[in-house]
């Protein structure tokens, strides 16, 4: 299996460092999460938000050309929470005046309905005269 720039890969953490940690990537191979890169907030000490041993999912960011990976945490997790984000927004309480529009709205549609009906069966009940 090989790592490519941009690919959000799953593994191990090998080994902390203050400054990061070294995950230990499925195909063997091992990347660095620098402290910056492994959550969205401030990490002050590394050793409280991660643990040897934990599986962690990551964004490859780069491979130099001695082949050292690049990782970034934080940036695997935020098309998630994009998501996440998205759906709240769709999901947030309507106020009265969309309540009202959609009222309005479906109520016109069901008028035009029966108005239909009613005048499909008015047209059907001349026709048998």
């Amino acid at each position: 299996m090989s790592v490519n720039v941009g690919e959000i890969v799953e593994g191990t953490v090998a080994d902390i460092m203050n400054y990061g940690a070294f995950i230990k990537l499925e195909d063997g191979k091992s990347g660095l999460v620098h402290i910056s890169e492994v959550s969205k907030d401030y990490v002050e000490d590394i050793h409280k938000v991660l643990k040897s041993g934990d599986k962690v999912k990551a964004k490859v960011l780069s491979i130099n050309e001695k082949g050292k990976i690049a990782l970034s945490i934080k940036k695997a997790m935020m098309p998630f929470e994009s998501r996440k984000e998205e759906s709240v927004k769709e999901k947030a309480p309507l106020t009265l005046d969309d309540m009202l529009s959609k009222f309005l709205k479906d109520s016109d549609e069901r008028q035009l309905d029966l108005k239909k009906s009613f005048e499909s069966k008015r047209g059907s009940s001349r026709k048998r005269a």
